[in-house]
């Protein structure tokens, strides 16, 4: 058996700036560019809703991706080629938004072609970037390691949007492209930097380990993991709660743009203040989850299933906010949203790096492999629903502000309906265990 040499604290965060560049790159074209589309273009919001929900799409070979790193045993090569392939895909989207006005179709088509390439990008490098966490660290500092990773990628979603909203206002086509390409870049080079030589620093599977994994093909692989109860079970919380998570994501730019009026770089500080409040309340579980005291007092499955509740509570002060019209109001409202997320998210993601050695051995790419394409399903439906959505209500009702609240108040229900699934949550006897699922609670499956 091999020994792990695990990486130190300061290694640690340095490989976390591999979130944050992914992240930096995603928000600009994830809710940016969604809302250029919608606003600036007044293109139905279906279309960034279709776009976002390929670039979601094509990470369902994630566990095929996470299954080429386990027979190479190196992580890094997928990493560093998964941020090459996003950073040509965000320029690529860039230009794709600034072409479509003055050729909706030969932009539309260029932007497909720019979100394939971010979902391969993305899902190549995040899904071998997190098994690279979860086999260089130790297991004692798997839990804040995880969490420090998701709050880098958070950073990079809140530094990046309030920056970037910054240059981007008086909003023009070439201002857009020259932002996007300058942050594509430097987010490129930040990656590069963060894991460059980093495996080298801690030991690698043995010549054997790696020839018994590249004798197993790839379906037998995934069929493996499948057949694990605890994996399963996680795979089918992720996608349920993911789904809850992700309908706000692409219709809250165009709705602050339409009903509230704020400019683009108004409106892109408001994804800021919201990804900024996700990494405060991420951070306070972290820290709450981490002390004695708190972990006698709230269980993670306590933190999950009020961070969901409160998802919902803020949703719905959110439809309120536009009864007055107080820009304040839904600053307000927008903050506690993120500050709920943050909360469910952290308590969620902290059991991953266990539980992604709970298995057969050198199956950790699959699996997590396997959970980040339940996610990023979850995501595609609920970020394509929530936009379908809005479309729909908007035509039915005269008052854009009824229409966005319907659509909002659907994605509180959802939060409340995660809330109810995460109650059947189960924690292990030991305090700083990962969270176990009842696998009873669960829909009958046969594995295929």
């Amino acid at each position: 058996m091999q020994k792990l040499n695990g990486l130190g604290w300061l290694d640690i965060f340095r490989v976390a700036l591999v979130q944050t560049a992914l992240g930096a790159i995603v928000v600009l074209t994830t809710s940016t560019m969604n809302r250029v589309m919608v606003v600036e273009l007044a293109l139905p919001a279906m279309v960034p809703g279709a776009l976002v929900a390929l670039h979601y799409a094509v990470q369902m070979l994630r566990p095929r991706m996470g299954h080429g790193s386990d027979v190479g045993g190196r992580r890094t090569p997928w990493i560093i080629g998964g941020m090459c392939v996003l950073a040509t895909g965000g320029i690529l989207a860039a230009l794709a938004t600034a072409l479509m006005a003055t050729s909706a179709v030969a932009g539309i088509a260029l932007a497909v072609l720019a979100f394939l390439l971010i979902g391969a990008g993305v899902g190549a490098a995040g899904t071998s970037l997190l098994v690279l966490v979860a086999n260089s660290v130790l297991p004692q500092r798997r839990a804040p390691a995880s969490t420090i990773m998701w709050t880098m990628m958070i950073a990079g979603f809140a530094v990046t949007a309030g920056t970037a909203g910054h240059f981007l206002d008086p909003y023009t086509p070439q201002r857009l492209v020259w932002v996007t390409s300058v942050v594509a870049l430097c987010a490129l080079l930040i990656a590069v930097a963060a894991v460059w030589g980093i495996e080298n620093k801690v030991s690698q599977r043995t010549p054997a380990a790696a020839a018994q994994q590249a004798a197993v093909p790839f379906k037998q692989a995934l069929q493996q993991v499948w057949h694990e109860p605890q994996a399963r079970a996680f795979t089918v919380f992720v996608f349920v709660s993911m789904l809850a998570y992700s309908a706000q994501d692409l219709i809250l730019e165009p709705f602050a743009g339409i009903v509230f009026g704020m400019t683009l770089g108004e409106s892109t500080k408001l994804s800021g203040l919201q990804s900024g409040a996700t990494l405060v309340g991420m951070l306070l579980v972290a820290l709450a989850a981490g002390s004695k005291r708190g972990r006698e007092r709230f269980s993670l499955r306590s933190w999950t299933i009020a961070g969901c509740c409160a998802s919902a509570a803020a949703l719905v002060a959110i439809v309120f906010s536009a009864q007055g019209g107080s820009a304040d109001v839904l600053r307000l409202a927008v903050a506690g949203l993120g500050l709920a997320n943050g909360a469910f998210a952290a308590s969620a993601i902290a059991s991953m790096m266990e539980l992604a050695h709970n298995g057969q051995a050198q199956r950790e790419g699959v699996r997590i492999g396997m959970w980040g394409a339940a996610q990023a399903v979850a995501y595609a439906m609920g970020g394509f629903l929530g936009a379908a959505g809005v479309d729909l209500t908007r035509t039915l009702l005269a008052d854009p502000s009824a229409g966005y609240g319907v659509v909002f108040l659907a994605e509180a229900a959802l939060f409340l309906y995660a809330a109810t699934f995460a109650a059947k949550i189960a924690r292990t006897s030991s305090d700083s265990g990962p969270l176990v699922f009842d696998v009873s609670a669960l829909p009958r499956t046969e594995p295929t």
